[in-house]
């Protein structure tokens, strides 16, 4: 269910690399607490992991939005639909996995781009109630590689269960992040 969503993740947008036997590497983490905001249900993500590529590649394979349903979990398609100057209007199709079940979700989201540093996305319109992301791109100097940061906050618009819930989208946030440190890391764009 997050594979999809976190990626606008992008999804803005990501292992198998949390157990890489690159020691150099920290493993992957990541929590999700669900948490009340005006009476509604809502999911903290946070995300962590790092990646022997340079910034400047992580952040060629981010931006390349159209290519993310290549490597990206439940990301069926994503299309750019405009860019003006550093904002750009996407649109994504997915399905989000929910124990027995799975949805067809279609989403229309705003990447605001920092060249190499961030991307903040945040929700036109589909099937959400409420959703924001961030990524943030930290040079590891000792390594030449990069820290890929990931933050969010979605309300679905349907159900999802208080505790049940909230470790099913850390199941899906991991592996999205898995797929995302992967392929920053395979060594092609």
């Amino acid at each position: 269910m997050m594979r999809f969503f976190l990626f606008l993740l992008i999804g803005v947008c990501v292992p198998v690399l949390a157990q890489s036997p690159k020691a150099e590497l920290p493993r992957l983490e990541v929590s999700v607490k669900r948490v009340e905001l005006d009476a509604l249900h809502m999911f903290e993500v946070d995300a962590v992991g790092s990646v022997q590529a340079a910034p400047a590649t992580v952040w060629r394979i981010l931006t390349n939005y159209e290519k993310m349903s290549e490597f990206v979990p439940d990301l069926s398609a994503c299309k750019v639909l405009g860019r003006n100057g550093n904002e750009v209007t996407i649109e994504q199709f997915g399905t989000a996995r929910f124990l027995f079940m799975s949805k067809s979700i279609h989403l229309i989201v705003r990447a605001t781009e920092q060249p190499q540093t961030s991307i903040d996305i945040a929700l036109v319109s589909g099937d959400m109630k409420h959703y924001e992301s961030r990524w943030e791109l930290i040079p590891i100097p000792e390594t030449g590689g990069t820290r890929v940061v990931y933050s969010g906050r979605l309300i679905p618009n349907f159900y999802v269960p208080g505790l049940l819930g909230a470790n099913i989208i850390r199941s899906d946030v991991e592996r999205m992040m898995a797929a995302v440190l992967t392929r920053l890391d395979s060594k092609r764009d």
